[in-house]
């Protein structure tokens, strides 16, 4: 039985950016915590991605172990990730029912209010401008592209959880640098 060539592809990807946490958190607790996230955000890309889902049964246990990480403050204190968890949420669930009610339409699934929920949970209420611009930035890039490569319809849904995945990773990673570049060229 021959084996997809996406398999491999995703288990070296998912190692490089493991190696990528290692070096850049060391052996830490927070080592740990960003590997669980890391994996959990590239299972949720791709089911996303085959499925058009975000499961609660990935995005639910990510956002509450995203708290008990941060009760010893392990990536921001607890206060702002209960406020980012709140938040993120909201900020979502906001943009769905606006556009739901200017277009009549559905603009994105609930499991994209979790999932920006759960980064929330993780990285603070600070890192949910970073996030939400990254993801809106790089899936309109990819949209754009879609539609002209492959002359995909505007009309064909394309899944918000691979792009707010990946700028949660990004975030994780280098959200403050990214936020202290845009801060030191703001004044």
């Amino acid at each position: 039985v021959a084996i997809s060539p996406r398999y491999p592809i995703i288990e070296l990807v998912t190692g490089l950016m493991s190696l990528t946490l290692a070096l850049h958190f060391g052996l830490r607790p927070a080592l740990a915590g960003a590997t669980l996230l890391t994996w959990a955000l590239i299972t949720l890309t791709m089911i996303d991605v085959d499925h058009q889902l975000l499961p609660d049964d990935i995005t639910l246990p990510l956002l509450w172990l995203g708290l008990l990480f941060n009760v010893q403050e392990t990536f921001v204190s607890l206060n702002d990730a209960v406020i980012g968890a709140v938040a993120g949420y909201l900020s979502l669930w906001t943009v769905y029912w606006v556009f739901k009610l200017v277009t009549g339409k559905d603009g994105m699934g609930f499991g994209d209010f979790k999932l920006l929920a759960a980064l929330g949970a993780w990285m603070g209420w600070q890192m949910l401008p970073v996030i939400i611009l990254l993801s809106s930035l790089v899936g309109a890039i990819c949209g754009i592209a879609l539609i002209v490569i492959r002359k995909r319809g505007r009309e064909v849904p394309i899944p918000f959880g691979p792009y707010l995945a990946m700028a949660g990773w990004i975030a994780l990673l280098w959200g403050d640098a990214i936020m202290a570049r845009y801060m030191g060229t703001m004044s």
